[in-house]
C-alpha cells in the first residue's frame, strides 16, 4: 500500500529535489514562451508546486481596500519561498562607481508572477498549467513532456485565427451556393433554356 506517499522522490535527496523544483518553477515563469521541456515525472511534480505560487499571486491581484498593500506584501513573501532568493549581500558587494550585479532569476520570476500572471489568472479558479507528452528521449529513453501555462499568447492567437476562419466560411458558403430541391433546379434550367 502507498499510504501517505504523496510525491515522487525523483532519485534525489529532499534538499536537491526542492532546489530542482525551484529552478524548474523559475524557468517556467521566466520563459518567453510560457513553456519548458522536461521529463514527465518532473513535470508532474512541478505542476502542483508552481500552481500554489500562481494561486498566491492570483489572491494578491484580487485584494482590494486598505489591506491590499499589506496583504499583497505578505503574499509576495510567501511566494518567494517557491523560488531561490535574490543576491545575498548585494548592497555590500558593490563599491561606489561599480555597477551592482543583476538580480537573480528568482526575483524576476516573483516580479512577473505578481505583475503579469496574477492579472492573467485573476478569474481562473485553478488549472494554470498544462502537460503535453512528447514521447521518449533518444539517449536514455526518458519520457519527455512540455509543461506550459494556459492562456498564453500562442494559444490566444490560435483561437483568434480559428474564429476568423469560422466567421468567414459561412458567409462565403451562403453567398456562393443555394440550397434548392431537384424540382426547383429543373425549373431554373428550363427557364434558362428559354
Amino acid at each position: 500500500m502507498r499510504h501517505l506517499k504523496a510525491h515522487r522522490k525523483l532519485g534525489r535527496t529532499t534538499e536537491h529535489r526542492i532546489s530542482m523544483l525551484r529552478n524548474l518553477a523559475t524557468s517556467l515563469i521566466n520563459s518567453r514562451d510560457d513553456r519548458i521541456v522536461t521529463t514527465l515525472p518532473k513535470a508532474k511534480e512541478l505542476r502542483p508546486f508552481v500552481e500554489k505560487a500562481i494561486t498566491l499571486s492570483r489572491r494578491a491581484a484580487s485584494l482590494e481596500g486598505n489591506t491590499a498593500e499589506v496583504g499583497g506584501l505578505h503574499l509576495r513573501r510567501q511566494a518567494a519561498g517557491f523560488f531561490h532568493a535574490g543576491n545575498y549581500g548585494r548592497a555590500t558587494a558593490t563599491r561606489r562607481g561599480q555597477t551592482p550585479p543583476p538580480r537573480t532569476a528568482g526575483v524576476a520570476a516573483i516580479r512577473r508572477l505578481f505583475d503579469e500572471l496574477g492579472e492573467r489568472f485573476k478569474d481562473r479558479p485553478g488549472g494554470y498549467t498544462r502537460i503535453i507528452k512528447m514521447g521518449r528521449r533518444t539517449g536514455d529513453g526518458a519520457e519527455l513532456a512540455i509543461i506550459e501555462l494556459v492562456d498564453n499568447a500562442r494559444e490566444k492567437e490560435a483561437q483568434a485565427s480559428a474564429r476568423k476562419r469560422t466567421k468567414g466560411a459561412p458567409k462565403k458558403k451562403a453567398e456562393g451556393t443555394k440550397v434548392t430541391s431537384p424540382a426547383a433546379e429543373q425549373k431554373e434550367e428550363a427557364a434558362n433554356e428559354e
